[in-house]
């Protein structure tokens, strides 16, 4: 046999175990650390900037000719975009998980070089940019100074001249985003007024500008290939490009006959400037720098987080002192204290399990033996971990804290067959006990093992995030469980068969003792109650059929989810005002805002983006985005710095001081990456192209109906299409009669008011723009469109106003498409206090839309609700497919269809356990809880296959069916018991767990907690009794047959 060989050779089994820990070792140093595995779908990010456009024009314009070309992509799932009134378009192709992101960035740049022909010139000479992209915001550094004269522009350009560079070029960093900048650019504020009066155009600058700042390379003299002997070639320079705003101001537009000189400073005000004053940053309502690291795709967070911090305290070395820069917003933070509240629970139990092994075991010796046993196999596991290209992750983790209670089953079955074998053969060598243990139980042994890995095949199948995070779990338990059987037929033999020794004499300690006493008054008692149930065992077959319907109007009743929501130590909250609102107005309510959050407790930095917003990604005047950063969790222990309380009395604060903007207080998505805040999401879909304020006024119904559902908390949009707006009426007759060019009336009405991208300028090292624009005293009101003025083909000076009028409307800031239809997202959160889940507010999304959309409006899910969605019913199934597997496994084991009932049938109501603990603490049944019922099956069926194995050995030694089921159950308590116990207070400590990630370990501990209970007490009971009537049946029959 198999394991013999190594019982006599030990040290050829003490080197495989030490190899399987060494390659375990390298395995785990280049393992990647993450909170989840690789789930985000590979998505493609398409920017464009059309100077001046707005959101209908850059919609119509640039986004849809794109999306034309990108609709049809291969692997393609679906797309997003939005078209914004600052000249943005940003198109987002999310693909299928797994799928090739090289190929799909090259797919989708080539499409859109099919749609750049019909781009309007203004945006081919921006750029098109095309790049790999993730969602997921790794930290927030800030850069601020204790130098009040260093302002928001000072900030922003040195972050962006010293720190932003450096940081892009670190491997694994997708993009740095300089959140609220003000890049430098050369603002020449024109006064109309003076322009006009002196018949200058905005051309007549512009082609000043672009004559007088040029780069060229002027050559060379001397140069070798004449035939002139020349000792030396010099090449010539020159200043062509100015470099000041100075330089700029003395530009000369135009020569007077008088030979006087008119210049740019004789019209404009000079300055160096901001590209953009649009949004703005500040930290604890400071001026600064808010640089936004998003990682690659397929790069690792913490890593890249590492290697960002190494970086900048590198860079602070050459920095003035009165500049510091920190990670003040941090997501790592959460990932990194999560993954040590594991390791640490995964101690725990080891410890936990190791004690129960000791007490029942009560040898020190045989105790040394599952104690190595158990690291063997969680160290061994990392290394097929690395070949199956998994990281270290919450689910890899949660799997190698469950899988300790399995392994050292193996190992506590070798000890105890082997001890047995020694106290009923006195005269029996050491070896010889280990040979014959080894004999007896390495058919249970292998036939337990097929069982848990028979389990987690149908999990092998599961596709998108619902199967990576369940293969995650599964897989690992079932690489732990695979080791775990190597080292228990040839290290655990390789032990016993050298270190156990036979039972001493000596008195054992008063501990020991009077677990002795009360586990046999135990087993005794066991015994009573077990023939009773066997005597009436219609009651306890009654009792299962009640519990079977109460398990079913359990999983009916207890509120489902996708996964818990966490407590990442930090919250986001988004301000919006009235559409149209100055960013000067939204930065003073930002302002109040960050005061009341501040003071709050538990409160660490406030972070504000003002003009942006987080929801939809767009630059919007009108609103803000704040981050808040919690305090550390272990100063975070009390009920009012728990998140929720946190977050109610910020809502109530908030509300009740704010009247002019309204404030929404948000949780960070459960998956960082799909989705922008935490709560459900979807994207209603203008089918027929109904005009736009049509289409807001039906979503604002719908919303309306959805807050008015008992099931949801709250429903909103960002979507505005009321934002003020002025609808130049142009006469284009009258434009033609008055010798004027259409093209240079809307020229000189983009200079003024949009401004107009004329070259380049270079400074610090780096190159500028140049931008014409009237000056903002001359923008203030639709009145200061009489002060431009257009030259004719007469040289006449003729003010727009008499070819122009203005009239005031409304339209969007922000247009935005989900999979090429003009889209409305909405958001919101489901009823928590009321005890409702994420699947319930789907429930009444889809009751709602059906009764209340109209024909022409469709809707469809996106970020993690759309995940949740797909998932559906597919725990259930996995959950069937798994029973199935199991049951054909023990069939063909057992060359029967009715055992593998004995062992099954208690499964189902195992799920009473699962969800009914569950329920009495207030979770939800969601994928952790569910990961946890797949795992019940096998170690149900694991602790039910000891007992009928050995009743159906009883039995056919000539035992009664009665005497085998009571004495096989009462002969396999104590190691049943073992297992249990062994199992169970590993699980303890994720019961109980605190802190970062507790609510995901508290989902999947207390399911599996509560079911293992429940597996055990119907294993001791219900087992026994359907093996005495399944087995008279099929008894009774077969005599039938032979008669």
């Amino acid at each position: 046999m198999f394991s013999i060989f190594f019982i006599h050779r030990p040290i050829v089994a003490k080197v495989i175990s030490i190899f399987i820990v060494l390659v375990g070792l390298i395995a785990l140093n280049q393992l990647p650390i993450a909170q989840f595995p690789e789930i985000v779908p590979p998505t493609i990010q398409v920017t464009t900037n059309y100077t001046g456009g707005s959101a209908d024009v850059v919609e119509r314009s640039v986004t849809t000719p794109i999306e034309e070309k990108l609709n049809g992509t291969e692997g393609l799932i679906y797309m997003e975009s939005s078209s914004s009134s600052d000249g943005s378009s940003k198109i987002k192709a999310f693909f299928k998980l797994g799928y090739d992101l090289n190929i799909a960035a090259v797919d989708v740049q080539n499409r859109v070089a099919l749609a750049t022909p019909v781009m309007p010139d203004v945006v081919k000479k921006n750029g098109i940019s095309t790049k790999k992209v993730s969602s997921s915001m790794v930290q927030i550094l800030t850069v601020s100074s204790s130098d009040p004269k260093h302002d928001s522009l000072f900030l922003s350009n040195f972050a962006s001249l010293n720190i932003m560079e450096e940081l892009k070029r670190i491997d694994g960093v997708g993009d740095v985003q300089n959140m609220g900048e003000r890049k430098y650019a050369m603002r020449i504020w024109i006064n109309p007024n003076k322009l006009s009066n002196l018949n200058l155009t905005i051309s007549d600058i512009s082609i000043a500008i672009k004559e007088q700042n040029l780069q060229i390379a002027l050559g060379t003299i001397g140069d070798t290939n004449m035939d002139y002997q020349n000792k030396f070639q010099y090449t010539l320079i020159s200043k062509t490009r100015l470099d000041s705003a100075k330089e700029f101001g003395n530009i000369v537009i135009k020569e007077n006959p008088d030979g006087s000189k008119i210049r740019i400073k004789d019209i404009a005000r000079v300055e160096l400037g901001a590209e953009s004053y649009i949004w703005s940053a500040t930290l604890d309502n400071k001026p600064s720098a808010l640089l936004g690291i998003y990682q690659l795709p397929d790069a690792n967070a913490l890593d890249v987080a590492q290697k960002v911090q190494a970086k900048i305290e590198e860079l602070k070395k050459r920095f003035p002192k009165e500049i510091k820069v920190e990670a003040t917003y941090d997501t790592t933070k959460f990932v990194e204290v999560s993954i040590k509240e594991v390791i640490i629970t995964l101690i725990e139990a080891l410890i936990l399990v190791l004690l129960v092994v000791y007490i029942f075991l009560q040898s020190f010796r045989a105790t040394i033996i599952p104690a190595i046993a158990i690291p063997v196999s969680l160290v061994g596991t990392f290394a097929i971990l690395l070949i199956a290209g998994f990281s270290i992750n919450t689910l890899t983790l949660f799997g190698l804290i469950l899988a300790i209670g399995i392994v050292v089953d193996d190992a506590i079955l070798v000890v105890e067959n082997v001890e047995s074998n020694l106290e009923k053969n006195p005269d029996i060598t050491l070896k010889d006990a280990t040979v014959k243990a080894m004999k007896e139980i390495f058919t249970p042994i292998i036939s337990t093992t097929l069982v848990l890995l028979a389990v987690f095949i149908p999990v092998t199948f599961i596709p998108g995030i619902s199967g990576a995070l369940y293969q995650q779990f599964a897989m690992t338990i079932a690489f732990a469980v695979l080791i775990s059987s190597i080292t228990a037929l040839t290290l655990s033999p390789a032990l016993a068969g050298t270190i156990l020794r036979r039972a001493s004499s000596t008195k054992k300690n008063i501990i020991f003792r009077g677990f002795n006493v009360g586990l046999d008054a135990f087993k005794r008692g066991y015994e009573i109650v077990l023939r009773k149930f066997i005597k009436f065992w219609y009651i306890l077959i009654l009792l299962y059929l009640i519990l079977l319907y109460a398990t079913y109007m359990i999983f009916n009743a207890l509120p489902t989810g996708f996964l818990p929501n966490e407590d990442q130590g930090t919250l986001i909250s988004s301000i919006s005002m009235e559409a149209g609102t100055t960013l000067k107005d939204v930065e003073k309510v930002t302002k109040e805002v960050v005061k009341i959050i501040r003071k709050r407790k538990g409160v660490s930095d406030v972070l504000a983006v003002n003009g942006f917003n987080t929801i939809t990604g767009a630059l919007d005047s009108s609103t803000s985005t704040i981050f808040i950063v919690l305090d550390d969790w272990d100063k975070r222990k009390t009920a009012d710095t728990s998140i929720d309380y946190i977050v109610s009395t910020l809502d109530k604060d908030i509300k009740s001081k704010i009247k002019s903007a309204q404030v929404r207080i948000f949780t960070p998505p459960s998956i960082p990456g799909l989705s922008a805040v935490g709560g459900f999401e979807f994207k209603l879909q203008n089918l027929t192209s109904i005009p736009i304020g049509e289409f807001e006024k039906k979503a604002r119904e719908f919303i309306g109906k959805l807050n008015a559902d008992s099931r949801i908390a709250m429903a909103y949009t960002m979507f505005n299409a009321s934002y003020p707006q002025l609808y130049v009426d142009i006469n284009r007759d009258k434009v033609f009669s008055l010798g004027l060019k259409l093209d240079d009336v809307f020229s000189v009405l983009q200079s003024y008011l949009g401004s107009s991208y004329i070259n380049d300028f270079n400074k610090f090292g780096k190159t500028y723009r140049v931008f014409i624009q009237a000056d903002p005293k001359f923008r203030t009101n639709k009145n200061d469109i009489s002060t431009f003025f257009v030259k004719n083909n007469k040289g006449e000076m003729i003010p727009l106003s008499t070819i122009a009028s203005i009239k005031k409307t409304t339209g969007a800031s922000n247009i935005t498409h989900f999979n090429a239809y003009q889209s409305i997202a909405v958001n919101g959160i489901h009823n928590i206090k009321d005890g409702y889940s994420s699947a319930d507010a789907i429930k009444a999304i889809e009751e709602i839309a059906k009764k209340e959309l109209p024909s022409y409006i469709g809707y469809e899910y996106s970020g993690i609700t759309l995940q949740e969605k797909e998932a559906g019913d597919t725990a259930f199934y996995i959950f069937l497919l798994s029973l199935a597997m199991v049951f054909l496994l023990l069939s063909a084991q057992y060359e029967s269809w009715m055992t593998p009932l004995i062992i099954m049938l208690p499964i189902p109501v195992v799920m009473f356990g699962a969800l009914g603990s569950n329920m009495i603490a207030g979770l939800l049944n969601d994928t952790y809880t569910q990961i946890g019922l797949v795992l019940l099956i096998g170690m149900s069926t694991k602790n039910a296959i000891l007992i009928v194995e050995f009743a159906k050995e009883l039995r056919e030694d000539g035992r009664s069916i009665i005497e085998s089921a009571v004495e096989a159950s009462v002969l396999r308590l104590r190691a049943i018991l073992m297992t249990v116990f062994s199992f169970l207070l590993g699980i303890l400590p994720l019961v109980f767990a605190t802190g970062a990630g507790a609510a995901s370990r508290q989902s999947l501990g207390t399911a599996v907690f509560g079911g293992m209970v429940m597996s055990t007490i119907l294993t001791f009971l219900l087992t026994p009794v359907l093996f005495v009537v399944l087995e008279r049946l099929k008894e009774k029959f077969i005599k039938k047959d032979i008669k």
